[in-house]
């Protein structure tokens, strides 16, 4: 018997996805079948990668989203439901680090990563729920689907960015407190924990010397790809995962267990 993940009807709202993850996130559901609205700052970026995945014949909508400012994402997710309908799975991907240690660690720098990981990862879970919820009161078997994007360094801390790990941290306890109090509606919350994954992001860093001592640190002496994750992506959005609820799922080639 052979099973295959069907997205169609399902409306996938996707932050952060102008590049990296966010981009593999949502070119992955949209080939599933799920219509996907792409959301972030870079606008341009989002054009251009609906552009993509309409050559292949997906959905894609694409709208403005600033994670830090609560204004937009109440905006974004209005305009998000108007252009395509009800947000059936949010995929909560926006992220930021910065390379220091603690003691260098200013003001703005811990506003910079609280406000987007922790912060903006919250009330754009929190503006997504109140709508799933007042829909689950009208329809009580209605399923729906919170994937936030934390990390391995939410569960064991990493030289040089300990103040990301932090963040994440959090997303992970948040993640954890959405999926008991949201439960209930039909709304099952769960965290993805990437390890080292090359994006356009970090590519020359991987390159570098710096990076080639890293990637031999690691268990199998490799770094991972963002195609790396799409099966567990697709395992979290899909009606068959409804018994998953507040898992901590680590995606990091075995680095948590070294």
């Amino acid at each position: 018997m052979g099973v295959e993940v069907n997205l169609e009807g399902k409306i996938a709202f996707v932050t952060g996805a102008s590049s990296g993850l966010g981009a593999r996130f949502a070119k992955v559901l949209a080939l599933a079948g799920a219509r996907v609205v792409l959301a972030s700052r870079r606008v341009e970026r989002l054009k251009e990668l609906r552009a993509e995945i309409e050559s292949e014949g997906g959905d894609a909508h694409v709208v403005a989203l600033d994670v830090t400012d609560v204004p937009s994402i109440r905006s974004a997710v209005a305009h998000a439901e108007t252009e395509a309908g009800p947000i059936d799975i949010l995929v909560n991907n926006s992220g930021v680090s910065t390379t220091q240690r603690l003691v260098d660690v200013t003001p703005e720098d811990y506003d910079f990563v609280f406000r987007t990981n922790t912060e903006g990862a919250f009330f754009v879970a929190q503006e997504v729920a109140k709508r799933m919820i007042a829909r689950a009161k009208a329809k009580p078997e209605q399923q729906a689907r919170i994937i936030n994007i934390a990390s391995v360094a939410g569960l064991r801390v990493l030289p040089q960015i300990g103040l990301y790990c932090m963040s994440k941290a959090a997303v992970v306890q948040m993640t954890k407190a959405m999926a008991l109090e949201w439960g209930r509606y039909g709304i099952n919350t769960s965290a993805i924990c990437p390890g080292y994954i090359r994006t356009e992001i970090n590519d020359q860093y991987f390159d570098t010397e710096a990076g080639q001592k890293l990637v031999q640190l690691l268990p199998r002496k490799r770094v991972g790809d963002p195609a790396d994750l799409d099966g567990l992506i697709l395992l979290l959005a899909c009606d068959e995962s409804r018994f998953i609820n507040g898992a901590i799922i680590t995606a990091d080639d075995g680095h948590s267990v070294s």
